[in-house]
């Protein structure tokens, strides 16, 4: 195991219990510690487009007033930034600082999984993810990542579906 902070595990578990709770299936999956997308992928042996891609993003509006989302998108496209923003209501967006990432995000970078379990950090996913029967994502974790149906994803992280790549 590696040592990830104690909010990593917190969200880690958090998954667990929720994938229980619902009587969702899912794999875990063991692999040496990575933490970028087209080598978890390898790793793990999938294509890149059934890696569910988190990034915590800062949309801001015409007041300056700034939220965040979460845009997950599959693991071979790019977000675009002007995307988001336009879906959100911003005039902007841009990557969030890290380390407002990892206290949205309760977890690393790299490891953010494409769930929130913040209440200030929404989830806006691209359409293209559920062309995938299953996603892979990191498990808040960056040696063991989860594999569920997309369908189940979908469901269970209720995000807003709209063009972000």
């Amino acid at each position: 195991m590696t040592d990830e902070p104690p909010t990593s595990q917190a969200i880690y578990h958090q998954l667990l219990g929720l994938f229980h709770r619902r009587d969702i299936p899912f794999r875990l999956i063991d692999h040496p510690p990575e933490g970028q997308t087209v080598r978890a992928s390898e790793l793990r042996g999938h294509k890149l487009s059934a890696a569910a891609k988190c990034m915590v993003v800062t949309v801001v509006d015409a007041e300056i007033r700034r939220r965040h989302v979460l845009a997950v998108i599959p693991g071979d496209r790019r977000v675009k930034l002007k995307q988001v923003a336009r879906v959100c209501g911003g005039r902007k967006a841009q990557f969030a600082e890290q380390s407002i990432a990892e206290e949205l995000g309760g977890t690393v970078s790299g490891t953010i999984t494409p769930f929130s379990f913040h209440p200030e950090i929404t989830v806006v996913a691209d359409p293209a993810l559920f062309e995938e029967r299953e996603l892979f994502f990191n498990a808040a974790r960056l040696d063991r990542s989860f594999a569920i149906l997309a369908e189940d994803y979908r469901r269970l992280a209720e995000p807003q579906v709209a063009s972000i790549t």
